[in-house]
């Protein structure tokens, strides 16, 4: 999907920085892979190469650094909770989601849209009655929690996935950049209805200040 939050973009652009480093170091592994098998030449007498063991032990740690520094950013970027902006609370049941807002004082539960109901243009399985409506271009803080069993918050395009435990809340960060309507899924296969929860958020612009 494409991103919808800086978070998702930074996720997409790591992804595509380890990708370069996988490739770069499949292709080279291949390269003295062939070498070796159609290389006729060899030397019985060699006991250590103490300088080539030096070169294939600090080549390795400097790609890790290079894949592990960019990941450490990525996840204080994660872990950030900007003190501005608004608090969006979702429970999780078997199977469905209850939304509060408490910068409108709302409350209400969100169930999938059943297949005999759904119109020409709506998506199966992830269609709901009431959907969550937000601002973009303004922070939200997502609490989520569980009101039986584990579940998990999942919304793909916002780059967000945090589990929805019972007695317990976790709680992320999102800025959607677009206006537009998002769509996920619970992630964690919680019971016979596991496939029955989705995530519906419009993100439209309101005007004044939250």
């Amino acid at each position: 999907m494409d991103p919808a939050t800086p978070i998702q973009e930074e996720m997409m652009l790591f992804h595509d920085h380890a990708l370069v480093l996988l490739i770069g170091i499949f292709m080279f592994v291949v390269i003295l892979g062939m070498n070796l098998v159609f290389n006729k030449l060899s030397s019985r007498t060699m006991l250590e190469a103490q300088q080539l063991e030096t070169i294939w032990t600090i080549i390795p740690a400097l790609l890790l650094i290079w894949l592990a520094l960019p990941s450490l950013r990525l996840l204080y970027l994660l872990d950030e909770q900007p003190s501005d902006g608004l608090v969006l609370k979702s429970t999780a049941h078997q199977w469905y989601w209850s939304y509060e807002l408490p910068y409108n004082g709302m409350a209400f539960d969100s169930y999938m849209v059943p297949l005999k109901d759904l119109n020409e243009g709506m998506y199966r399985l992830l269609e709901v009655d009431n959907s969550v409506t937000l601002p973009y271009e303004v922070n939200t803080n997502i609490i989520t929690t569980s009101a039986d069993v584990l579940h998990a918050f999942a919304l793909p395009s916002m780059g967000l996935k945090m589990d929805a435990v019972p007695g317990r809340l976790n709680s992320m960060n999102m800025f959607i950049n677009f206006p537009g309507i998002y769509y996920g899924q619970c992630s964690e296969i919680c019971g016979a209805n596991h496939s029955f929860m989705p995530i519906v958020i419009e993100a439209l612009f309101f005007g004044g200040s939250f």
